[in-house]
């Protein structure tokens, strides 16, 4: 026992240590996942408050803590992590799509698909073109640097991704479901056509600029746009294949839930390998992946796959708004526009007034253009939720932030005055943006739209979720609802220039029904499991003493 005690001694001590950099990690990190639990008792507590939401909750938070830090360090240091966008693009960003995609009333998100897509691809273009031009206008009288045209398109795009999350977070998509809809909808499009916009400008020589250059520009978004689209679709079907075909709950709920999860990531880091967007790439993967996959597992994993994506997407959001608000406190950042605050704070003034304006710019036009499609009056959007769709786009947040820093810093700094003032006016934007028109969304939705139950022609439920285990997208209640309208089965032309959207889910079930669901799987085309092996014998007997 001697001899055994002493050789445990020595193998000890022949351990390394652990460094005074590895101890500083650990400790930060400690304190983040304190932070971030703090977060969530203290959203939890202010829930019902009037001006306060969880994502104002753990930025403020993160404020409050940089501040102690900045006293603490004596003012070198406010953050405990470096942050970087590496970090929100490879780790945070993921989970939050996936599980966008994952949990959508897909049966309203379709249904105002074409509006979606006005205000998420073609209202960001617009929305950059209208900032572009402004700043360009500007930042010429401004004493902050030299931008060249490159500059000036990234800051539209950079400035034309929002941030809907506060917003979301006050309506209910009960109640609400058309707005719910659009403004959930255009939230994920915008950041995706966002990023596709800041790519292209970035891999696009724009020295050169002629009638040719910019149609290859205009193709070069939709390559991106469409490609990463379809890689996100083929990514779907290709779980919900192997799960149909290999059926994994015969042996262990564990496998399946963990192929759902790499496959999802997966076709986010192939939309990064072959240089697409992998923002729409992994949202269509989660729409695909809630319509097949999900069905096509056991019971017990549909339960672990909804709470675990959603909670992941919680956590990664509550990430990102607190570091955000210990990363604006960053002492290096301010110090090289110390010499002339007012030079920020007009830069931050310009771009708060363009982007209202880029928002307005298409908001109100392109709701009249969907309203004149539109025959029935409860589908039409009227001025009171144009207003909350255009506030709702008012915000911006972590996508902003990271494509600042992939533009204007340099390995975590910034090497020139023009690029100091850019990090610095994109923070005190989100800054600003979250917080104060952030606390005035509750107010301002709860004034312009009294809560009103959703009336039937909005047809609110929408069980085809994965937040439902019961009725999947596009089933045999379809007809149930063509049979309320009186819609009668689109045989002709005209019946497809009267009501496009439910003749195309018409021919979409029927095409469903007959092609994809047998292959691929879904509700009803495979055998129902209540779970595992374990969970479906019974328990054994106790023996009675």
């Amino acid at each position: 026992m001697t001899m055994l005690a002493s050789y445990f001694d020595s193998l000890v001590s022949k351990m390394p240590s652990l460094s005074t950099s590895d101890h500083a990690s650990v400790v930060s990190l400690n304190l983040f996942v304190a932070l971030l639990c703090a977060c969530i008792v203290l959203g939890h507590l202010l829930e019902e408050n009037r001006w306060m939401n969880e994502s104002i909750t753990a930025l403020l938070i993160g404020l409050a803590t940089g501040v102690v830090i900045l006293l603490i360090s004596n003012g070198k240091s406010s953050h405990l992590l470096v942050f970087s966008e590496d970090l929100f693009f490879i780790y945070l960003l993921p989970p939050i799509i996936f599980n966008a995609g994952f949990q959508v009333k897909k049966k309203q998100f379709f249904r105002n698909f074409v509006t979606i897509m006005l205000f998420g691809a073609v209202g960001t273009v617009i929305s950059t073109t209208v900032i572009t031009l402004g700043v360009t206008q500007f930042f010429k009288h401004l004493d902050i640097g030299t931008f060249d045209l490159g500059d000036y398109l990234a800051i539209g795009a950079i400035f034309a991704a929002t941030d809907s999350v506060c917003t979301l977070q006050v309506l209910n998509q009960d109640e609400t479901p058309l707005l719910y809809s659009l403004v959930f909808g255009e939230g994920v499009v915008n950041d995706a056509t966002s990023v596709v916009i800041f790519n292209a400008i970035q891999s696009f020589d724009l020295t050169h600029l002629n009638h040719e250059a910019a149609f290859h520009l205009f193709g070069n978004f939709l390559y991106l746009f469409l490609l990463s689209t379809l890689l996100g679709v083929a990514t779907g079907l290709i779980s919900a294949y192997v799960i149909k075909k290999l059926y994994f709950g015969r042996h262990s709920t564990d496998r399946e839930v963990a192929l759902m999860m790499l496959m999802a990531y997966l076709s986010y880091m192939l939309a990064e390998l072959f240089e697409l967007s992998g923002i729409l790439t992994v949202f269509f993967c989660g729409i695909v992946m809630s319509h097949y996959t999900w069905h096509n597992v056991t019971e017990s994993s549909r339960i672990t796959t909804k709470h675990t994506f959603a909670t992941l997407s919680f956590l990664a959001e509550t990430f990102i708004f607190l570091y955000v608000g210990m990363d604006a406190l960053d002492i290096d950042k301010w110090r090289s526009v110390s010499d002339s605050p007012g030079t920020s704070v007009a830069v931050s003034s310009i771009l708060i007034g363009l982007l209202m304006l880029g928002r307005a710019a298409f908001v109100f036009p392109l709701s009249f253009l969907s309203n004149l499609a539109k025959k029935n009056t409860s589908e039409r959007i009227d001025i009171k939720m144009q207003v909350v769709i255009w506030w709702s786009g008012l915000m911006r947040g972590a996508v902003s932030m990271a494509l600042a820093y992939n533009k204007f810093a340099r390995a975590g700094g910034t090497d020139t005055r023009g690029n100091a003032i850019m990090i610095t006016s994109t923070i005190t934007v989100c800054l600003f943006s979250t917080v104060v028109f952030g606390m005035l969304t509750k107010p301002l939705i709860r004034c312009l739209l009294p809560h009103q139950k959703a009336t039937t022609s909005m047809l609110s439920d929408d069980n085809n979720t994965p937040t439902s285990i019961q009725i999947p997208l596009l089933d045999q209640d379809s007809f149930i609802e063509f049979a309320n309208h009186n819609v009668p089965r689109p045989d002709s032309i005209r019946g497809f220039l009267t009501r496009p959207t439910r003749t195309v889910h018409y021919y979409w079930r029927l095409f469903d029904d007959s092609f994809m669901r047998p292959v691929f799987g879904g509700r009803g085309f495979v055998p129902f499991v209540p779970g595992s092996p374990t969970e479906r014998d019974p328990p054994p007997a106790l023996s009675k003493a």
